[in-house]
């Protein structure tokens, strides 16, 4: 795996990938952004900061990654446990429909899904204490207190980055992490909602 990391095709994927995100680099002729006002120190802040972000989401990606490899899981089955164990926390009830609309999938799939997790010992399904055609979902107090122990703990870790800025700096960041949502939101995309193109 080391000697992959320093071959030589590595190491010139590397030094491509550190302009993949830079204004310049991506939009040369301006076709995307107009920068002719702009000053060029800015610019290059702002391509560092689309590179802190592309950093903290291949951060999460690889977490996300080696959390379901050590729980042996699926990325959705992880979701699904998460989304249980929050709701849980606050006293919540959970059941296949709400966790279906949560995950944004089909009856049959939270099913199966449901069937694989409480075989794996990762949930237990109970009668709905309100609507008795229904169910409710828990995690097991096993599967629950492995993820705390590891996953949760590493994933707590997000607090300290945010813990350490001042509470101005924290409304700033607040400020454009929504706003860098709504830029990218497809309410703004209309192609999204075309027919896909045919090659």
């Amino acid at each position: 795996m080391r000697d992959e990391q320093n071959s030589p095709d590595t190491q010139e994927a590397d030094a491509l990938q550190r302009n993949l995100y830079d204004v310049d680099s991506s939009d040369p002729a301006s076709e995307l952004i107009d920068r002719s006002d702009m000053d060029p120190a800015d610019v290059a802040q702002i391509g560092r900061v689309m590179k802190a972000l592309v950093a903290l989401r291949d951060t999460e990606r690889a977490l996300g990654i080696a959390s379901a490899k050590y729980m042996k899981l699926s990325t959705q089955d992880m979701r699904a446990l998460h989304f249980i164990m929050v709701a849980n926390n606050h006293g919540d009830i959970v059941t296949p429909g709400i966790l279906g609309s949560h995950l944004k999938i089909s009856p049959a799939s939270v099913t199966k899904m449901l069937n694989r997790l409480e075989k794996g010992g990762h949930i237990i399904r109970s009668v709905h204490p309100v609507d008795r055609r229904a169910f409710s979902l828990e995690v097991t107090p096993e599967t629950r207190a492995t993820a705390t122990r590891t996953l949760g703990k590493h994933q707590a870790r997000r607090f300290h980055a945010a813990a350490r800025l001042t509470p101005d700096e924290r409304e700033a960041v607040i400020r454009f992490l929504y706003d860098m949502a709504e830029e990218l939101s497809l309410d703004n995309a209309d192609w999204a909602f075309e027919d896909p193109v045919k090659n």
